[in-house]
């Protein structure tokens, strides 16, 4: 007995050790530093359920990774991606996705050749990732807490247990790669919101006035927003709320604009949708109606639907009955559409634009009308109504001789001619127009110069996937048909046509190995646009800021990015056909490739958003602006006004080595710095007429041109003010 009682209490022990481990387990497989998938291998993390899986997936012949379902419970075929890397981006079949030994998760693109998405949590002190059991893809730290987490950055899906805050939003994937127009929103004043582009809002849950910490998605098939004590303020249930047969749900944003919730069917093998937050949307064109309508307009009607204006969102509401809200809408000419409700107060909304989306619901009260065309050829004829002795004449004509089917015969073939040269007609003026249309286009979009392609705003949009990759101020990075990477800068949009059309004619014809070059353009209505060659270092700017940047900028290196800003300058000033002014030179507008060369952009765009054409003064603007960039690159201050008359004060004390950033490494010229400084100053001389050329400036930083040490660049060295007036007087 003794030695029985010793296994059972061995047994006991064991099976209280394996209990322990996995409730105090994290229940998660870890992902270790280095680990990588590709595209070619079509490997995948998993989460320690196996209900979740990260890998690569088929997007139209390109390939995007991210999170899906992986449970065995579902079909391979509904296996939903619930989160995307980089969202819409698609990359090629050889790319690969990994958590590098820095800690950084890092999508490269074999197609463009670099970096289409990373983390960014590079030194952040990552140690391992997890894909957890509730789809959650965490970085984490040596002790174990997370530094970076997908449910972070929601793409179109929430997922059980996964929260949206204040300023975050769901967007769902268009099939074009552009970012849908619809998104769900979670504003500042702690409202819920279904908004269409970025300031349409067709629906609202939530009180502005009550503070809300974030919008999330229970396990149970609920849906809530919780304020600041995590107390629910709103919430909907799904039908399907409490049902202990559903083990998978997710909320996400569809395309067509509806929030719909998700549950999985293991009898139907199938998701259904227990939950639509704004109802079911109709895809057709409801609104056919123009205003030249000769015909005159019907209505049509639309029971159980609920009609808003999306653009422009004004719509005018009358507190009437339903016959007159439908006569209202036939009497106004420019009336696209009215929806009456009367939810003890009878209101009719008139909506006057072609953009109109809305709901249906069988609970709906409402009812809506929608104005159309009326078609001349499809009025049917009115007969007056037989008598009985008519009826009589005919029954004694039948039979009278008269070949009714002949008849019948005739009609129809007279008929069937009729339709046949009325479709020959339409189909030629059709025809006819289409090819004045293509000709008005050809005419409009010819290439203003060689190698500068106009593009449409469409195209715009979408090479720059909605404008989702900014750059710099109005400046987003795009990627072109061809696959070249572009840096598309917007400018004002009412700049007038024929001045950007000839601005642009004179920027595109310029070819310089140190100036961007300019690769298309947009001047649609309402729409201005450049794009330029992409530069992968990014500005100068960024790179004096970036610490690890900043520290590959030598002294040889920074002499040479001044000496290519100077040719690029000296070449626009006297190598073009026509003077071309810069007239903003700053870091900001110099940017570095791999090999750190420089190269200017944004230049010539002062002829295109201003009215000043005097050569002499926006060359000597140059020349000053070349100075202060010149002296914030050899000292790496961040303040250009600040730091010209600092630095002068150091030259004239004689401490001339103190000028040079002290991150500098391997030392400083001083010749060269004597140099650069004396032109330095000469470009900064508050008199124009003091300042040399850019080709002076350009011949000193070579070394072929001697400079004298400069007078006080900051005093004007003129007599008195009276004294010079009254010898121009003179």
């Amino acid at each position: 007995m003794p030695g029985i009682e010793r296994t059972v209490f061995r047994f006991s022990f064991l099976l209280y050790c394996l209990f322990t481990l996995l409730l105090f387990s994290d229940g998660n497989s870890q992902i270790p530093l280095g680990s990588k998938l590709s595209v070619e291998e079509n490997n995948y993390w998993l989460s320690s359920n196996g209900y979740f899986a990260v890998g690569f997936f088929n997007v139209f012949n390109q390939y995007s990774v991210g999170i899906r379902f992986n449970s065995s419970c579902i079909t391979v075929d509904k296996q939903t991606v619930v989160w995307v890397a980089g969202a819409d981006r698609t990359v090629g079949s050889k790319s690969y996705f990994q958590l590098t030994q820095e800690g950084e998760l890092v999508l490269f693109d074999s197609l463009m050749g670099d970096i289409a998405w990373t983390s960014k949590t590079r030194n952040a002190s990552v140690a391992s990732a997890v894909l957890r059991n509730d789809g959650n893809l965490v970085l984490l730290n040596q002790d174990k807490d997370p530094i970076w987490q997908s449910f972070d950055a929601p793409c179109d899906t929430l997922l059980p247990g996964q929260n949206l805050s204040v300023h975050q939003m769901l967007r769902p994937p268009d099939r074009n790669s552009v970012s849908s127009y619809y998104s769900l929103f979670m504003n500042g004043s702690g409202q819920l919101q279904l908004r269409w582009e970025t300031s349409v809002v067709y629906w609202t849950n939530g009180n502005p006035f009550q503070s809300t910490l974030h919008v999330t998605l229970s396990s149970d098939g609920t849906l809530r927003l919780l304020d600041q004590r995590s107390e629910s303020v709103w919430s909907i249930f799904g039908e399907d709320h409490n049902d202990s047969d559903v083990k998978f749900r997710f909320l996400r944003l569809d395309a067509d604009g509806n929030l719909r919730m998700y549950s999985w069917l293991n009898a139907s093998k199938s998701w259904r949708c227990p939950f639509t937050a704004n109802g079911e949307s109709n895809s057709k064109c409801l609104v056919p109606y123009q205003q030249n309508c000769e015909s005159g307009g019907s209505l049509i009607t639309y029971e159980h639907t609920l009609l808003y204006g999306i653009y422009p969102a004004s719509e005018t509401v009358v507190r009437t009955s339903l016959q007159r809200c439908k006569n209202l809408c036939k009497k106004d000419p420019t009336c696209t559409a009215v929806s009456f409700t009367n939810d003890e107060i009878p209101l009719c909304r008139i909506m006057k634009t072609q953009y109109i989306s809305g709901k249906f619901d069988a609970s709906l009260s409402s009812i809506s009308f929608v104005k159309t065309c009326s078609d001349p050829m499809a009025v049917l004829p009115t007969f007056p109504k037989p008598t009985p002795s008519s009826l009589e004449n005919i029954r004694q004509n039948s039979s009278s001789g008269i070949c009714i089917p002949c008849l019948v015969g005739i009609s129809a073939t007279t008929f069937f001619v009729f339709v046949l040269i009325q479709f020959g007609l339409g189909f030629y003026i059709f025809k006819r127009r289409a090819k004045i249309q293509k000709k008005s286009t050809k005419a409009d979009v010819r290439p203003i110069t060689e190698g500068c392609i106009t593009l449409s705003y469409c195209e715009i949009r979408g090479l720059t996937e909605d404008f989702k990759h900014q750059i710099g101020p109005k400046m987003f990075r795009g990627i072109l048909p061809d696959n070249r990477p572009v840096a598309v800068k917007e400018l004002d949009s009412t700049v007038e046509l024929r001045k950007f059309r000839t601005a642009v004619s004179r920027i595109g014809s310029i070819h310089h190995k140190n100036l961007v070059k300019l690769e298309g353009c947009c001047f649609e209505p309402g729409h201005r646009f450049l794009a330029y060659e992409f530069v992968s270092n990014g500005s100068l700017r960024k790179c004096l800021e970036d610490p690890k940047l900043c520290k590959s900028l030598t002294w040889g290196n920074r002499m040479e990015i001044c000496l290519a800003v100077a040719r690029a300058i000296s070449y626009l000033h006297t190598g073009c056909r026509d003077f071309v002014s810069h007239g903003n030179l700053k870091c900001e507008n110099v940017v570095l490739d791999d090999n750190l060369e420089a190269k200017v952009t944004e230049y010539g765009l002062r002829t295109i958003l201003s009215e000043v054409s005097e050569v002499g003064g926006l060359a000597e603007t140059d020349v000053r602006d070349f100075g202060k960039l010149l002296l914030v690159l050899i000292s790496g201050s961040q303040n250009a006004e600040d730091v010209c008359e600092w630095a002068y004060e150091k030259w004239v004390e004689g401490h001339a080595e103190t000028v040079p950033d002290a991150q500098i490494d391997g030392g400083v010229n001083s010749k060269e710095l004597e140099n650069a400084l004396r032109i330095a100053f000469w470009c900064l001389h508050v008199d124009e007429r003091m300042r040399p050329s850019m080709g002076e400036v350009m011949q000193v930083l070579e070394g072929t041109l001697p400079v004298d040490p400069p007078p006080n660049p900051f005093t004007l060295l003129r007599p008195p003010k009276e004294s010079w007036e009254s010898d121009e007087a003179t």
